[in-house]
């Protein structure tokens, strides 16, 4: 009996419910200290993946800005009322029928919400056309964007920072095309500097007034400044690259410059004329009518898939599709002002469902690229043990980026953690950072792992929260 009983004393140990420890681990309070944050900016939390008693928790009920860790509710959300198996559609109609290569009225792209709708998958749907047989488009291309409300929220929407132009600022709307932006390759050698425009777009005229000069590669972006555009006569755009930019170095940058029509009319005129087709009209707003005749439609990646871009690659703007197309797919959605709302009142409606409570839960787009956005640790927590126990906790718990592996945790805790134990999504804008995921530790067990910093110096505390997780790995010593 003695025997049995010291076998199972381990395992007594690990089932018995403990309080909560509240002293942080030395090497998080050391870290913590060196870069001068009070303890009281941080709120954590770490519990059993399956259920039970926290284990460690300090401020844990507190409402903070967890940046992009709130994707983590938003795509769980979607995963339980949405499947891993959603797709969003795309379509091209026509008011009347082509004959002899020709479509004398109008063309409507009717955009259906899809994040990820790059120009070369717009490329496939014009092909089909052209294969269907239409060449010559007479009358203008309009975009459908009803299929979410308000049709084009970037019109009336601040800019999040400084940096209107940068990829994480773009507001998305239904008809999305790679997500607006214009890659420019840049190339320099030790005196002279070649800039090539990577997106299809016609009537694009660079202006290249970079100068070169001997900073570091990586430093190129310190002395870069907002290009300048300005449209021309027969629709001429002129682009014009200011700043300076380092001797031998090659860099491709990505920005958001255009207004959104002017860029998808821009792009489907030259995709068209590339494939032999003619098009004079214009791109214009509005709706498809219901007698519209389908010429083809396009369906996105899975939602399991797109779940993989937005929590390892942390995408903002597709984080905000999907949280609107919550309130666009939800069975109450037209009994609200528009799809944020809608999208508001679902998340809330599943918390309720799994138990959790919403208290204090402060949600804007559900990305966590905003300042007013606040949720617990414990909030999250909760989250991620709800995900634990879901039919989609595998495509859940995929999509989140593997420490020092891939993702935006690819170059943290090189050492000291087992590739692939942890599974950790961040969050970090100013004055906040976070970490939220999965941790096994050496006993083979799985906990859940929540930190989240607010304040001026947040930005220097990652090693701290980095310090959260391998205590855990090593099993809290």
């Amino acid at each position: 009996m003695f025997k049995l009983t010291a076998l199972l004393l381990p395992f007594i140990f690990w089932s018995l419910p403990v309080s909560a420890q509240t002293e942080l681990p030395m090497a998080v309070d050391a870290a913590l200290k060196k870069a001068n944050i009070a303890t009281g900016n941080l709120s954590l939390m770490v519990l059993p993946a399956t259920g039970g008693n926290p284990v460690l928790s300090q401020y844990a009920e507190r409402a903070m800005n967890p940046a992009s860790t709130m994707k983590l509710l938003t795509t769980q959300v979607a995963l339980d009322e949405l499947g891993p198996n959603f797709r969003w559609k795309t379509q091209i109609l026509a008011d009347t029928a082509v004959k002899q290569e020709v479509l004398s009225g109008k063309l409507y792209l009717r955009g259906g919400g899809d994040p990820n709708l790059t120009w070369d998958k717009l490329a496939i749907m014009l092909r089909k056309l052209r294969q269907q047989g239409l060449r010559k488009i007479e009358g203008d291309i309009v975009l459908d964007r009803s299929y979410l409300q308000p049709t084009r929220p970037d019109l009336n929407t601040s800019w999040f920072d400084e940096a209107p132009d940068a990829y994480y600022n773009v507001v998305p709307d239904a008809l999305l095309v790679h997500s607006n932006i214009i890659a420019f390759a840049l190339e320099a050698d030790a005196s002279k500097l070649s800039v090539r425009l990577m997106t299809p777009l016609d009537k694009i005229t660079i202006n290249n007034r970079l100068q070169l000069n001997n900073k570091p590669c990586a430093d190129w972006e310190k002395t870069w400044l907002p290009p300048t555009i300005e449209s021309g006569q027969a629709q001429q755009i002129e682009i014009t690259l200011n700043g300076s930019f380092p001797r031998r170095c090659e860099k491709t940058t990505y920005l958001n410059l255009l207004d959104r029509n002017l860029y998808i009319a821009h792009m489907l005129r030259l995709l068209w004329q590339e494939m032999g087709g003619i098009w004079q009209g214009q791109a214009v707003d509005g709706v498809t009518p219901a007698s519209a005749i389908l010429l083809g439609e396009r369906q996105s990646d899975t939602l399991a898939d797109t779940l993989r871009i937005i929590n390892k690659y942390s995408d903002n703007s597709m984080a905000r599709l999907l949280y609107m197309t919550l309130g666009a797919e939800s069975v109450a959605a037209n009994t609200y002002p528009d799809h944020l709302q809608a999208a508001q009142a679902r998340v809330r409606s599943w918390l309720a469902l799994k138990g959790i409570n919403d208290q204090a839960l402060v949600l804007e787009n559900g990305s966590g690229l905003s300042r007013i956005e606040r949720v617990s640790a414990a909030q999250l927590a909760s989250v991620l043990q709800v995900a634990a126990r879901s039919n989609w906790y595998p495509e859940f718990a995929s999509s989140l980026p593997i420490v020092a592996l891939d993702g935006t945790m690819r170059k943290r805790l090189k050492t000291g953690l087992n590739g692939g134990n942890a599974r950790i999504k961040t969050g970090s804008i100013k004055d906040a950072i976070s970490i939220a995921g999965y941790v096994r530790d050496v006993h083979e067990l799985n906990w859940i792992v929540v930190g989240i910093i607010n304040g001026e110096n947040a930005g220097k505390g990652r090693p701290a929260l980095d310090e959260l997780i391998a205590w855990v790995a090593a099993g809290q010593p």
